[in-house]
């Protein structure tokens, strides 16, 4: 049996992580028209060099990276975009240069990593406008097309209305560092920064101060048991309250029925005139005339 013990020398394994320095700047200062696709994003952009040494090397894709400021030993993960930077320089998202701590300019370590998919993410506003929005998930899945991973303990922003929104990474499953790319996520939201709960009253009921049958008008015409009583022997009526005459009693109360065909917008002013006296002359005809009726005897007349 024949050993070839020189052909891994020969034929060196490549399977080492990319791992190089770059100098970083924001996005504003990449050359050419304004990228809000990668300002409002989590991607990189990176020199053509370094397609070249990763199409060499057995790097797993998607491709993705951590990015780590050694100055303070912060770092955090992102996908690249392009690959159309100047040579030795790299161009991040703002917010990216803000949790790192960079300035333009800054040395940053870059190495190629390989990340579970995410299962799970929290989220913490860092203002209270955040909750004005309708559907906060719909926006925040939509925002996150355009990020790659999600590193806890980072503080993304989104853009949604011409409005950005900070969002703390507060945790991530499987791991404090995911990739977010065609995976099955549950998001949650903590409070807001600043969100108090509010105090919740129970509505007392208020009495009606006014009673809807004093608004009805008056009866008019026939009023049955109106009238007074007076005893046969002559004497005074006891002034019992039980022996009261009951008050006239109102119409029931009816409310109103809204006319539902009326057109939007439209006023109508009642500007037709009533004729006052047919109506008062008909209220007298109406009154009760006591002792109008008819008699009758019981007894048959003999003839």
């Amino acid at each position: 049996m024949f050993q070839f013990n020189g052909f891994n020398m020969m034929f060196p394994d490549h399977s080492r992580p990319f791992n190089t320095t770059y100098k970083c700047y924001s996005v504003s200062m990449l050359p050419g028209n304004e990228r809000q696709d990668v300002e409002n994003g989590g991607k990189i952009i990176m020199p053509p060099s370094a397609l070249d040494q990763l199409t060499r090397l057995n790097v797993v894709y998607p491709m993705l990276f951590k990015i780590t400021n050694g100055s303070i030993n912060r770092s955090t993960h992102a996908g690249v975009l392009e690959f159309v930077a100047d040579e030795g320089k790299i161009y991040m998202p703002y917010w990216m240069m803000h949790n790192l701590a960079l300035d333009q300019g800054d040395i940053v370590e870059i190495e190629s990593v390989s990340i579970p998919v995410a299962t799970y993410s929290k989220f913490q506003p860092q203002s209270v406008e955040f909750l004005d929005i309708t559907n906060p998930k719909a926006v925040l899945e939509n925002c996150l097309r355009n990020f790659a991973c999600l590193t806890t303990g980072d503080l993304i922003a989104i853009k949604y209305n011409n409005t950005t929104y900070e969002l703390s990474v507060l945790e991530t499953k499987p791991g404090p560092a995911v990739t977010i790319i065609e995976c099955d996520m549950n998001v949650e939201f903590a409070p807001p920064v600043g969100y108090t709960e509010p105090e919740r009253k129970e509505k007392e009921e208020e009495p009606m101060t006014i009673d809807p049958t004093e608004l009805m008008p008056e009866p008019i015409g026939f009023v049955a048991f109106k009238g007074e009583g007076t005893r046969l022997d002559g004497k005074k009526k006891k002034d019992n309250g039980a022996n009261e005459a009951p008050s006239a009693q109102r119409q029931a109360y009816v409310r109103g029925i809204p006319d539902y065909d009326h057109p939007y917008g439209l006023l109508r002013f009642d500007r037709s005139v009533r004729k006052t006296d047919q109506v008062e002359s008909k209220v007298e005809d109406s009154k009760f005339q006591e002792f109008q009726g008819e008699g009758f005897n019981l007894k048959k007349n003999r003839k």
